[in-house]
């Protein structure tokens, strides 16, 4: 079971207060990436390389639990807000629909492994499945294992039953 894989490097989910607060009527946005749509709360996702960096310790959660993750600040051109939670290690995840919950017999499942192939390949355990309507098949990495393993974006896995065996 093949999977296109994409690179997902740090980015942050904004509310629309939040949005308005950080850029006011100028939405250019320098370094970090605000993807959309807007959401009910703010979320930012960094890498383990990049909470060194910054001094913080966030946990490694499913999007939108946000319980007991990190405090970071964020600045934009229209001012700043001091999240008190909200910053997370996004869980290794991938993206599907239903249909493809029952064409890779994957509809009892809430986790697989994935091999990745390559010079630096191996298997990454843990990869939960989301499922949306609207979801097309795509394994979502963050940097710090795209760069361990030498994948880029675009590159294949293979998705495991759970069973490194398989």
């Amino acid at each position: 079971m093949d999977v296109k894989i994409g690179i997902s490097n740090h980015h942050v989910h904004l509310c629309q207060q939040d949005l308005e607060t950080l850029f006011g009527e100028n939405y250019m946005i320098t370094n970090v990436r605000v993807l959309g749509p807007i959401r009910d709360y703010t979320q930012v996702e960094i890498s383990k390389t990049d909470a060194i960096r910054l001094g913080i310790n966030p946990p490694v959660r499913e999007s939108g639990d946000l319980i007991d993750s990190a405090a970071v600040t964020l600045i934009g051109p229209a001012g700043e807000i001091d999240l008190l939670k909200g910053c997370i290690i996004a869980s290794r995840h991938i993206h599907l629909n239903n249909e493809d919950l029952v064409k890779y017999g994957l509809q009892n499942k809430t986790k697989v492994n994935v091999k990745l192939l390559g010079p630096k390949g191996g298997i990454i355990d843990n990869v939960s499945l989301k499922i949306g309507a609207n979801y097309r098949l795509e394994l979502h990495l963050d940097t710090d294992d795209a760069n361990a393993h030498l994948i880029k974006q675009g590159d294949i896995g293979i998705i495991l039953s759970g069973d490194k065996n398989d």
